[in-house]
């Protein structure tokens, strides 16, 4: 089935939800648009406080066919996804006969990277005729801005520091690992594994509280950026509040994200707790490829 883009843009946004505040944030940006929008929480990753303010539907994992009955009785055709995700064992997961006739794309999604299982995820919905967009692209408002977010910025010394990490994230996008690396006067600290952008933090934290990082507090960058390659309709780099308390507690001098790739939660807030803590938040311009 195909779907004309002026005629699914007309009806009801369909927000496929995971955990923390970003479906809420996209769905108050679109309800300003005028468009509806309705909340397709997952249950076990969503959080109730970020859907309950709008139209929702709790969903089960593995239950696709009441998924899309229930887009169907709503009238969605445009899906976006976005908040947190954690990777489920399938034999956790109870089918409903419509998961059970895709499940060998299912299968195939869940052998690899994060990237590529949301790209499967993507393709077993476009293959039903749902037009899969990014929430950027319909609340743009949402990506980090080029430049210092609040009244810090980054020196020159932190510059160098984020050239490097950005170089490192670049030379890892093809193992699909992490988003995020920390770099210290052009030295790694720290790449993003599983424990995901906050246990790397914590880490640091705790390596410099056991003395093992050598740099005093407050130099040091963590940096996030998209892979290369990835698909932007699904899990670009997010920072919100947690971040840059994380980074704060972690005594870096900031972070550092790529503009208009990067997701913000919240950015009053973080305006706010960067301010008072005295590290930067900045977006800056996307590495040339070579």
């Amino acid at each position: 089935m195909t779907l004309d883009a002026t005629t699914a843009a007309a009806s009801p946004l369909a927000i496929i939800c995971g955990g923390g505040s970003l479906p809420q944030a996209v769905a108050q940006a679109v309800d300003r648009t005028g468009r509806r929008c309705v909340l397709f929480a997952i249950r076990g990753w969503a959080e109730p406080a970020a859907v309950e303010a709008f139209p929702h539907h709790w969903v089960d994992l593995g239950r696709y066919g009441r998924f899309r009955r229930l887009m169907q009785a709503e009238g969605c055709r445009d899906v976006v996804f976005i908040g947190t995700v954690l990777r489920p064992s399938l034999t956790q997961i109870r089918l409903d006969w419509e998961t059970v006739r895709v499940l060998p794309d299912v299968w195939r999604a869940f052998h690899g990277g994060d990237n590529h299982l949301l790209s499967g995820v993507g393709r077993i919905l476009g293959g039903h005729g749902y037009r899969l967009i990014g929430a950027h692209e319909v609340a743009p408002d949402i990506l980090v801005p080029e430049g210092p977010l609040g009244r810090c910025a980054p020196s020159a010394r932190d510059m160098a520091d984020i050239a490097v990490a950005l170089d490192l994230l670049r030379a890892t996008s093809p193992f699909d690992v992490g988003q995020g690396a920390v770099v210290a006067d052009r030295h790694v600290l720290a790449v993003e594994a599983a424990e995901g952008t906050d246990g790397m933090l914590d880490r640091i934290a705790d390596l410099r509280r056991q003395g093992r990082i050598q740099t005093r507090p407050g130099v040091g960058v963590l940096v996030k950026a998209a892979k290369i390659g990835q698909d932007h309709r699904f899990d670009l780099p997010t920072i919100g509040p947690k971040t840059v308390d994380g980074v704060a507690r972690a005594g870096l001098a900031g972070l550092a994200v790529v503009a208009g790739a990067t997701i913000m939660a919240e950015p009053q807030e973080i305006v706010r707790q960067a301010n008072a803590a005295g590290v930067f938040t900045a977006g800056v311009r996307p590495p040339q490829a070579e």
